[in-house]
């Protein structure tokens, strides 16, 4: 049988499990070897996700499971990505979806998102948790790298009402040394298909000398896609398979940007300590509507919230915003 869920399109035969590991052939059906089971579940900021224009200044109860179907050189989660999940077994934990909702509850949580590894490979507990979670009204989102088939993304579009999307190069060439798949044309795809009826926010690690060539076509990609698309740029931490490789060059990465703003507005440099870059501006007025704190790796936070709702305080213009200002500390979001 052929997995559906991954543009690799595993067959799955004779106890083979695919590249992902993480689903198997039973009685003719695809099915998870590990539903319900998760290997980490904590509480941040969504800014940290990073989202920056879904539900600003909101607490996420953050989870991810094991495995992934890309083999990135450098990975930052390799020791849950990279593993075989069977002997991740001893460190998963078992939560069934409405104890996972009791959880974000219990945190004050206004959203669950999944950014630890793929959500491809564990589509199945995500929807049973998306049915649960939309049962107690906590929106859910996802980091993804979008290599899927065209029918699990919507399945993801079904599940996550907003989604960051990595688009890490486009040469197949880079794809191959760096990725380990052939192309990125499933990951343009996917991010088509669901930024027509999903909030999208895309993500690309900038590894210099590498990929940042391709950053003036990236931004022709998603400038006809949705101009307005918020697009973080990070500045790659080089690790696992890339510990050598040096740091790429602020001042020179951020001038490449700078001349791309005026196709995407929303264009956001960060993964660094004190960016000066994480501010969002009115596309038409240039007025700062959002102000963000960049604390390095996962550090990101909401600042000053400008906004007139979702609308540019200075000139009314309506706003690419997924929901208003949520207050971290609400007594709403601990209820």
């Amino acid at each position: 049988m052929q997995c559906p869920y991954c543009e690799r399109r595993c067959r799955l035969e004779n106890g083979s499990y695919g590249f992902c590991r993480m689903y198997e052939a039973v009685d003719g059906e695809i099915r998870e070897r590990f539903p319900d089971k998760w290997c980490s579940y904590d509480v941040s900021r969504v800014e940290s996700v990073p989202f920056y224009h879904a539900y600003p200044g909101s607490r996420s109860l953050v989870i991810g499971t094991a495995s992934c179907n890309f083999d990135c050189r450098y990975c930052s989660n390799a020791y849950i990505a990279k593993e075989d999940p069977a002997g991740m077994q001893d460190v998963m934990v078992d939560i069934k979806p409405d104890n996972m909702i009791q959880l974000a509850r219990k945190y004050g949580c206004h959203n669950i998102v999944f950014n630890i590894n793929e959500p491809t490979v564990s589509l199945p507990s995500l929807q049973r948790l998306s049915a649960a979670a939309k049962a107690a009204g906590l929106p859910m989102g996802c980091l993804t790298n979008g290599y899927t088939t065209p029918e699990a993304a919507e399945q993801l579009g079904d599940i996550f009402s907003f989604l960051n999307i990595s688009l890490k190069g486009l040469s197949p060439d880079f794809c191959r040394r760096y990725l380990g798949i052939p192309d990125s044309e499933p990951v343009i795809r996917t991010i088509r298909q669901l930024a027509k009826r999903c909030h999208v926010e895309v993500a690309t690690p900038v590894i210099e000398s590498e990929n940042d060539h391709e950053l003036d076509q990236m931004a022709d990609i998603l400038a006809d896609i949705n101009p307005e698309i918020p697009w973080h740029a990070f500045r790659l931490l080089p690790t696992h398979k890339m510990t050598g490789q040096k740091y790429p060059n602020i001042t020179a990465l951020n001038d490449k940007l700078e001349a791309l703003r005026k196709r995407l507005p929303h264009i956001y440099f960060h993964n660094f300590i004190g960016s000066e870059w994480v501010d969002t501006h009115c596309p038409d007025c240039g007025a700062v509507v959002i102000t963000r704190f960049s604390l390095g790796c996962g550090g990101d936070k909401l600042d000053q919230y400008l906004a007139d709702g979702d609308r540019c305080p200075s000139c009314g213009r309506r706003l690419n915003l997924l929901g208003t200002k949520v207050d971290w500390n609400s007594k709403e979001m601990a209820l």
